[in-house]
């Protein structure tokens, strides 16, 4: 499915205005109008620059002051361990480049994962043409590290261990805590993109022995363009030199004038996460069983990943014989007899390549198998007559193809 097929398709929809069931908010989330409500009076009435010295801009810089008490009470950090950035892309490019300029002294050794998002992968092959060894660990069937195989890649000249906290293609979580331990018996640092993490899962930063962890607002319903980049500055202190420079905003360490509005709305949306934490889980749990269950009734259908290790709200499928792109289409098509049904078949960053998934690949799939899988993310706006409307549309797409096909 190429770029210009979507956008042919995404003009058809909004003439026809057809309703539409949203079942990726792995890619991105809809904000969540109580959200909205608190960044607005920054975009209109009360604009001003948090960095002025007036008394509009002392507003500013208090409503920013909050937002990072937000996002550090939720994960159980302190306000100046809080760097806001544009985003995880940002965040994680501002980690992992600090981290191997400033202690390239004691190494130029960092181990990720195969299964990582891109921002960390392209991140790390940046820093293997200038000098840098990076071990690319693979992981088991389910999605899962072998700590064995973590403990022998780490060695005494190791700076940083990467690995994603839960997986954004088929919500895989990893055991963080003994992770970190294994890292710090080497004298590396931790860090963890927890972007598909935050807001779905209980996390105590101390706790876990995470020394950076990168977060993106528009996975928990606030708006894109905000993000953080979480910095250990009290068990293991991280000392990072400056990505941009300009004005010394936040710390030094990412000049440019703050986003006062999106940095509320990031706030706001930490501290609505962290009062209906529980019970979104169990609402969107029961959701993502109920779809699950239905659609693995269907021949040819397996789950992708680890199941007793897995976030509450993915699930991806394979679907055999099915191609994924031609699901999406039949799933978007405007002229069925079902909603538009919004799924996804890999990453959002890359789910236009025509290559397979290489989370899935890196899992031991076949390139047929990986093109055949479809990944399924539901979020607290889903309800339970949305899900039987997605099934019956799934089960429709499937048996046409597959009819098509034969």
């Amino acid at each position: 499915m190429t770029f210009q097929h979507l956008c042919l398709l995404y003009d058809y929809f909004m003439e026809i205005k057809k309703p539409i069931i949203y079942l990726d908010n792995n890619a991105t989330t809809p904000t969540d109008p109580r959200v909205l409500e608190t960044m607005m009076p920054y975009l209109t009435s009360n604009f001003a620059n948090a960095n002025s010295t007036h008394l509009f801009g002392i507003d500013a810089y208090n409503a920013v002051k909050k937002a990072r008490n937000q996002v550090a009470e939720l994960i159980g950090a302190e306000t100046n361990e809080i760097v806001f950035t544009s985003g995880a892309t940002e965040a994680i490019n501002l980690a992992i480049k600090g981290v191997a300029e400033n202690y390239s002294r004691k190494g130029k050794h960092i181990v990720t994962v195969q299964t990582e998002h891109p921002a960390v992968l392209d991140t790390c092959k940046h820093l293997e043409k200038h000098g840098y060894e990076v071990t690319f660990l693979p992981v088991q069937n389910n999605g899962l590290l072998d700590l064995s195989k973590v403990k022998e890649a780490l060695r005494h000249d190791t700076i940083l261990l990467i690995v994603m906290y839960v997986n954004n293609e088929t919500g895989v979580i990893q055991d963080i805590k003994s992770l970190s331990s294994l890292a710090h018996d080497v004298g590396a640092f931790f860090m963890t993109d927890a972007t598909q993490a935050v807001g779905k899962l209980n996390i105590w930063v101390d706790a876990s022995g995470i020394d950076l962890m990168c977060l993106s607002g528009h996975k928990m319903y606030a708006p894109k363009g905000v993000g953080a980049l979480f910095l250990s500055q009290r068990i293991n202190r991280v000392k990072l030199p400056a990505l941009i420079h300009g004005g010394g905003h936040e710390r030094g360490l990412r000049s440019g004038t703050l986003n006062v509005p999106g940095i509320v709305a990031l706030g706001t949306a930490c501290e609505i996460a962290g009062n209906e934490i529980n019970n979104n889980a169990e609402y969107i749990r029961n959701l993502r069983d109920l779809l699950e269950s239905e659609l693995l009734k269907l021949d040819g259908t397996m789950i992708n990943g680890s199941i007793k290790n897995r976030l509450f709200n993915t699930t991806n499928i394979i679907f055999k014989g099915i191609d994924s792109d031609a699901m999406i289409l039949g799933l978007s098509n405007p002229e069925g007899n079902h909603p538009l049904i919004a799924v996804s078949n890999g990453s959002a960053c890359t789910s236009t390549s025509i290559e397979p998934s290489h989370v899935l690949v890196a899992m031991g799939l076949h390139d047929t198998d990986a093109f055949n899988s479809i990944r399924f993310s539901l979020g607290k706006n889903n309800t339970k007559i949305e899900i039987g409307t997605a099934i019956y549309a799934v089960k429709t797409v499937v048996e046409n193809l597959r009819t098509f096909n034969s």
